[in-house]
Parts: structure tokens; C-alpha cells; sequence
């Protein structure tokens, strides 16, 4: 349940639907499994063992986008049409045409897909009504934009941003390795991602490397960018900056999950602990990260 990567975007602070319209919403796209002739189907299930879309604890929300499709590989299909194509060449007595094979093809296709295997994944929403945020645990931005396109889909007022703020992630950056240390609360680590924005891309990675020495200096002196940062924010979660202002690889200590561990008896007390903690948490670090970054600019 704890969340991996950071999508992060803005919602207008107070903006909660009521849980009978959001519930009634979300269920217009309710998952459904593919069926014999799907490629691929999404929708919104249940976060918990819970029957409802939407889990609600306090102002936060916890919402699971789930995609389902069929692996058929292009390379299968291709491999059985070329066959077919053979033997009904050899019937027919001339070769077969492009549009002969484009129509084996779409036939073999459609009679591999109701046998084709299916791949499920499930990616999690965190929303946090009172403060305005919105996150994502999505490796990359294409994901997140499938979760925000079925919410724009499914919600009737959706009235999302993307965060901006006042400095870029590389620009800030670039000056906490150059002074050795980070604003407020966070720490720099030992990754680093280093690269030239001219040329080749020539870049350097440190990994579990002390980033204090010259070298790191220099290479900054030299014109390359830091595009990745490992931090540490108040000696409670590691993370990795992006140049995107996306956080990866968010890590809670152990001096988190174990306040979360002390008040659970059981599996479902765990999963609303460890929401508690996790929320707390976000609705600290995120504001934290904005005022590293030189504080909120709306979008132009």
C-alpha cells in the first residue's frame, strides 16, 4: 500500500465530491474483465476489501485505476498468418497479395484473442482534499495520464493542475550540490544523476558515492545538470528527485512503519495505519518539497 513513485498534481483545496456522487461516478467506469474479444479494459475497483471505489479516511481518499490486457504478441500473429499465407498460396496457385495477408492476419488475431493470456495491474490514487493534492504511484507520466484520463472520464468537476513551482528541480539542484547541502529538512544522499544538455547527453551517475568531493563541483563547473537527486526528507523517507519533479523510489524508514505496526492488531487496522501514516506523511512532505523549490507558481 505504501506508495513507490510520485506523480504530483493540484486540486483546489476543499474540493471533495460527496462519497454518493463520487461513488456514483466512479462507477460509471467500474473494472470489468476482458472479455473474449478485449485487447484491453480498464476501470476503477475497490482499493480495499471494502465494497466502495473511493476509500475514505479523514480528508484523504484512496482510489485503484486496474488495466487488464491480453498478451497476444504482434510476432505470433505475424508467425501464423505467414503459414496460413503459405499453405493458401500453394492451394490458389500464385502468391498471396497485400490485402490477403493484411485479412489472414485480422482473421488469426481474432481467433487467438478469447485464448490469449491476460496481464492485470492496478495503480493507486492518493488525494488529499484539505491540502489539494493529488498523487499518482506511477513510474512515468504516461501511466499517470491513463489514471487522470479515466478520472476526467468518470468525474463530473475535475479541476486538476499540474504543480509548478517558482525554481526547476535542476536549477535547485544544481545549487544544493554546489553549497553541499539541502534546504530545511532534507538531506542530500549518495545518488546522483549528472548530465551534459549539449552534445552527446555524456552523463555521470554516482551511486552510493559520497556527492561531497570536488569532483562532484566540478563537473557542475563543466556544465552538466543534475537530473536525478537522492534525498532524505526529516530522517523519515528517502526519495529521488527528478528533473520532471517527479519523486521515485520513496522509501519510509523503519522509525515510520513501525509507529504504523504499533497500532494495527490486524490486517485491516494495518491497512488504515499504514493509509494514517502515509498521509501524514504526503500532506508534510509535500509542501516541503514546494518550498524547496522556491514555493508555488501558478501555471501561465
Amino acid at each position: 500500500m505504501w506508495f513507490k513513485n510520485l506523480q504530483i498534481y493540484r486540486l483546489p483545496a476543499g474540493w471533495k465530491p460527496s462519497p454518493e456522487a463520487l461513488e456514483t461516478q466512479l462507477g460509471r467506469n467500474r473494472f470489468n474483465p476482458c472479455g473474449p474479444m478485449d485487447p484491453q479494459t480498464k476501470g476503477w475497483l475497490p482499493p480495499t476489501d471494502e465494497p466502495a471505489l473511493a476509500h475514505a479516511q479523514g480528508p484523504y481518499l484512496l482510489l485503484s485505476l486496474a488495466v487488464e490486457h491480453k498478451l497476444l504478441p504482434s510476432s505470433v500473429v505475424n508467425q501464423t498468418a505467414q503459414e496460413r499465407a503459405e499453405e493458401l498460396a500453394v492451394q490458389q496457385g500464385y502468391p498471396v497479395g497485400r490485402k490477403q495477408l493484411k485479412e489472414l492476419r485480422e482473421r488469426v488475431r481474432d481467433e487467438l484473442m478469447p485464448r490469449a493470456f491476460t496481464r492485470r495491474r492496478r495503480t493507486s490514487v492518493w488525494i488529499d482534499t484539505a491540502g489539494g493534492w493529488l498523487v499518482v504511484d506511477a513510474s512515468n507520466a504516461s501511466k499517470a495520464e491513463e489514471v487522470l484520463e479515466m478520472l476526467g472520464k468518470s468525474l463530473d468537476e475535475f479541476p486538476l493542475t499540474r504543480l509548478n513551482t517558482a525554481m526547476s528541480p535542476v536549477a535547485a539542484m544544481t545549487d544544493w550540490l554546489a553549497g553541499g547541502d539541502a534546504p530545511g529538512a532534507f538531506t542530500i544522499d549518495r545518488d546522483c544523476e549528472l548530465k551534459s544538455p549539449v552534445e552527446e547527453k555524456a552523463a555521470v551517475r554516482y551511486v552510493r558515492h559520497t556527492l561531497e568531493g570536488d569532483d562532484v563541483r566540478q563537473h557542475i563547473a563543466a556544465g552538466k545538470l543534475p537530473t536525478r537527486l537522492a534525498l532524505t526528507w526529516n530522517d523519515r523517507i528517502s526519495l529521488i528527485l527528478t528533473e520532471k519533479l517527479e519523486v521515485k523510489r520513496v522509501a519510509f524508514l523503519d522509525v515510520v512503519k513501525e509507529e504504523a505496526e504499533k497500532q494495527a492488531e490486524n490486517a485491516a487496522e494495518q491497512f488504515e495505519a499504514d493509509l494514517a501514516l502515509m498521509s501524514g506523511e504526503f500532506s508534510r512532505l509535500l509542501p516541503a518539497i514546494v518550498e524547496a523549490l522556491g514555493g508555488e507558481q501558478p501555471l501561465q
